[in-house]
């Protein structure tokens, strides 16, 4: 062993000795921290829910709405389900994406514990926390699917953090149930090559009418403008024209969701797969009000997942489903 390889060898050991303390000071900090309740989900009050006598359901699992917050003279890393005040910014969310999203759709969103925005500040900080949510919404699904769906088919759809928890919830999906997914929409998160190679249900989307897929897209303007901590996602589709390759697609909309669109002009946009990288490259977009605290940077349009592509959204949610409808006749 030269020196220089020497050298790099001793600084690899005092680096994982480094992230080895860190782990363990973020699991002394997570059983230090201070749990809201458990969500009781036999209990109205811990779900969004829209009944339109629908065929076909839409399971939402919420984004990051909750920061850090002092309750009670305690600090909260966990959003509390039973305060109206730390409720609030979830139920816009899912309100807004019942309106925007779901059609004719069955729309079913629970409240979760999920982790606060500071949370993802610190990659290890996430890991220890993540569990909280994940279990959290593992019983929402569960009890959904007992006592809510009725048998339906169903499309499940997250977003950024909820996407995360969705991933998680196709890993440990029995078949009786998979059977009945007409599609799973993850929004705004990387999904690796491991993760599909340990989950088959994982399977990524090739085109707009392919069913018991995984879609999964990541808006920047370019290359620049993403997180690298998070590495390249191996499923990823243009939501305009459902293509795989880096083909263009052109289109219009209001660019921000904070201003009545009467009072917006359209952004004409044109979006295209990036294959290196599988991030959308996005250009023509105007507005400046995308840039999330803490973990944002301007021109990455991840807020506006979401908004940006709504009517693609909800027409290729409702176009899925006449798809599975009519093979399972």
């Amino acid at each position: 062993m030269n020196k220089n390889h020497f050298i790099s060898f001793i600084i690899a050991i005092i680096a994982t000795g480094l992230m080895t303390q860190c782990r363990m000071q973020d699991k002394n900090r997570l059983s230090e921290d201070v749990l809201p309740p458990t969500p009781d989900y036999n209990d109205t009050t811990q779900w969004y829910i829209t009944d339109r006598s629908g065929e076909a359901d839409l399971f939402y699992i919420i984004s990051t709405e909750t920061g850090d917050y002092a309750l009670d003279g305690e600090e909260y890393h966990f959003a509390h389900t039973y305060n109206d005040s730390v409720r609030q910014p979830l139920y816009s969310e899912m309100l807004g994406v019942d309106t925007l999203l779901s059609g004719r759709l069955n729309f079913y969103s629970p409240y979760y514990r999920q982790c606060s925005l500071q949370t993802f500040t610190s990659d290890s900080t996430a890991e220890a926390r993540m569990p909280i949510p994940l279990d959290d919404v593992r019983q929402a699904f569960k009890y959904y699917i007992t006592h809510l769906n009725h048998d339906r088919p169903f499309i499940l759809a997250g977003f950024s953090q909820g996407a995360i928890i969705l991933l998680k919830l196709l890993q440990e999906m029995d078949e009786s149930t998979y059977g009945r997914m007409v599609a799973a929409y993850a929004i705004g998160t990387v999904i690796t090559q491991q993760m599909v190679d340990e989950c088959p249900k994982i399977k990524p989307a090739q085109s707009a009418d392919d069913i018991g897929v995984t879609i999964c897209y990541n808006s920047v303007r370019d290359a620049n403008c993403v997180d690298k901590r998070h590495g390249r996602s191996v499923v990823a589709i243009n939501p305009v024209n459902w293509r795989t390759d880096s083909v263009e697609a052109e289109f219009a909309t209001e660019p921000t969701p904070l201003k009545l669109v009467t009072e917006q002009k359209k952004d004409k946009m044109t979006v295209h797969l990036d294959p290196t990288t599988n991030l959308l490259f996005v250009s023509g977009y105007t507005a400046s009000d995308y840039v999330m605290p803490l973990i944002g940077q301007e021109g990455n349009y991840h807020s506006r997942e979401i908004w940006l592509y709504r009517q693609q959204l909800r027409e290729n949610m409702a176009h899925r489903i006449a798809v599975f409808s009519n093979a399972k006749r």
